[in-house]
Order: C-alpha cells, then structure tokens, then sequence
C-alpha cells in the first residue's frame, strides 16, 4: 500500500487574484472545496495545509483551525523548504502536492494514479518512480493538477536545488533531471489540458464559481466527467478565461 501524506499549499497574496483561497461560493471558501475532495482520497493518511508565515496569511491559519485541519506554516519564497520541513511531521513516505488554487481536484484522479503506483512498485521493486505527475505530459484540464514525491526525491531536491524557481515551485529540481530521478506520467486516452480550471483570475473565479454554483448543490461529489457534460451544454462558459496565460516556471 502506499501511503501519503496530501500536502495543499495555499496562500492569500496573489498578484491576479488577491485572497482567492478563501474566495466563497454557496457560503463556503474554495480552500473548502480542495479539502473536502482531497479528504475523499483513499490511501491518504494525513491531510496539511501549507501556508506561509506571513500576518497575511493569518485567515487561512484560523481557518484550518476552525475546520481542525492541519496547518504548517513556513517560507513563504521558498515553498521547498515549507514542504521540507512540513514532511519532518509527517510518517508517509510520499507527498502528494496539490495548489489551493485547484478547487474541483478530483479524488478519483488521484486513488488512480495511487493505484498505478502501487501496481509499478509491486511490479518493479527497483523501478520505483521517485515522482508520479499528471502535468509534465498533460491530458487534464489545468486544475486538476497531481504531484506525488518520494520523501527521498524531495529531500535531495531540498538539499540541492539553488535556483529561485525550483524553491518556489517545489517540484522542477525533480523533473529536470531524469538522469538522476525515475519520473513517471500519469495521462488520460482524451485530451483536456486546453482547458483552465484553475483559480488565478477573475476570469478563472467567474468559470469556477459556475461550475460549482450549477453543480454542487445537486451532486456534491462532482468529478471531472460531471464537469465536462456540464461544459458540453454551456461551451460559451470555456471563453471566460481561454485568453488566460498560464505564469510560466521560470528556468
């Protein structure tokens, strides 16, 4: 069994969309939503918010705390680092990275790619991955967004990784270098990755806010498949934010 520990960092500075984590649709914040789906993941053992340590960041602290959700609060730059230390409290060999600004994340995405890496481990004893993602390579929308990282992976990234970008993104020391690390893809047989369900812009937030305003109080367990019908019926919906660019990791 693989076991992990679901770590969501989130933040309320956002030069696009300021405080958007907390945003409310229906009364509840979208941090609520991207908890709520990730608790729904199987072989997860531990669920941390990963927030910064900034007086800004205050809200998303009280919230956790309200909600008795585990909160770590660290760098606010250098989100290794936050992750790093989040993991020293942590007994799960994997970390499995998600961004606040992925409400609709989908579990089921999730209890599958955890299943492709129990299956490749008991299969291959030394081919474990070192990182399993569903964004190198994409098929799903931008926003259903999965990473899983050995412990091992990301404590040597954190030892090593001396660019801005690779501490502020956690994951790129890993990825650009496959030479060191067994990266592994996780996709889909259709192709969705033009589609942006991520909340970065008003724009995003007008889509997000539809998509759960027309869903949830009929079908609280929505997945991506519920989504896409959704979106058959009101393709004009996918024009609110098709000219959003996505912030480009830098190298």
């Amino acid at each position: 069994m693989v076991d992990c520990a679901i770590m969501l960092q989130a933040r309320m500075g956002s030069t696009r969309l300021s405080g958007k984590v907390l945003k409310p649709v229906l009364g509840k914040p979208l941090l609520a939503y991207a908890v709520e789906r990730l608790q729904q993941v199987s072989q997860a053992s531990e669920l941390w918010v990963l927030t910064s340590q900034l007086a800004n960041d205050d809200p998303i602290e009280q919230w956790c705390l309200e909600n008795q959700l585990q909160c770590y609060r660290g760098s606010e730059n250098d989100v290794l680092d936050r992750y790093y230390q989040a993991m020293q409290h942590s007994q799960a060999d994997w970390i499995l990275r998600v961004t606040g600004d992925c409400p609709l994340i989908d579990p089921d995405i999730i209890n599958q790619m955890l299943a492709l890496l129990e299956k490749t481990q008991q299969e291959q004893p030394n081919g474990r991955p070192d990182y399993l993602s569903n964004t190198l390579d994409r098929t799903f929308p931008r926003g259903l967004d999965t990473e899983l990282i050995h412990k091992n992976a990301l404590e040597t990234a954190w030892k090593e990784a001396k660019l801005p970008a690779e501490r502020e993104h956690v994951t790129p020391f890993i990825y650009r270098h496959p030479e060191r690390f067994k990266l592994k893809q996780y996709r889909q047989e259709n192709d969705f990755s033009s589609m942006r369900w991520t909340v970065d812009t008003p724009e995003d937030f007008k889509l997000i806010e539809a998509i759960i305003t027309e869903l949830a109080p009929v079908q609280p367990d929505f997945r991506q498949k519920d989504i896409l019908a959704l979106l058959e019926k009101h393709p004009d919906w996918l024009l609110w934010n098709a000219h959003i660019e996505q912030v480009k990791v830098s190298s």
